[in-house]
């Protein structure tokens, strides 16, 4: 299994930054490698969406975990590979600290991770500080 993780500090709230997870309409504002996020229902386990990558195909994908204003993991069925974004929000004396985790698992997920990995490798810590200042404007105007 190939796995990648960052984690980010940040002085937005745990509330403003759910915020922004739950809503994956959005997540193309900041996360360039997304065109079109579409979920099929509530922020919940086992709700269904389409994941559109920028320049890729369209994909399934299913919520697998959701812990509100915590942790939430979202998981894309490949081809003989299943692809999982973990996100988890840890409280801190100073504000949070988040974290993203995208690992490949299956009989194919070297060759995913081979194909996709340099580039969710070097895009996350950007994609991810640009979805924290959304969340820190959205706390200082609150």
């Amino acid at each position: 299994m190939w796995t990648f993780e960052h984690t980010e500090r940040t002085t937005a709230t745990a509330d403003q930054i759910w915020t922004l997870y739950a809503d994956p309409a959005r997540w193309p504002e900041w996360d360039e490698g997304l065109s079109r996020v579409t979920l099929d229902g509530p922020f919940a386990v086992g709700t269904t969406g389409r994941i559109k990558p920028s320049g890729g195909p369209t994909f399934s994908y299913y919520l697998e975990e959701v812990s509100p204003e915590r942790s939430f993991t979202d998981v894309t069925k490949l081809p003989l590979c299943r692809l999982r974004f973990s996100h988890l929000i840890t409280q801190t004396p100073t504000g949070n600290d988040v974290t993203q985790r995208v690992q490949f698992a299956g009989p194919l997920g070297p060759l995913f991770a081979k194909l996709m990995g340099a580039s969710m490798t070097n895009d996350m810590p950007a994609t991810m500080r640009r979805m924290l200042r959304v969340a820190e404007s959205v706390a200082m105007s609150a």
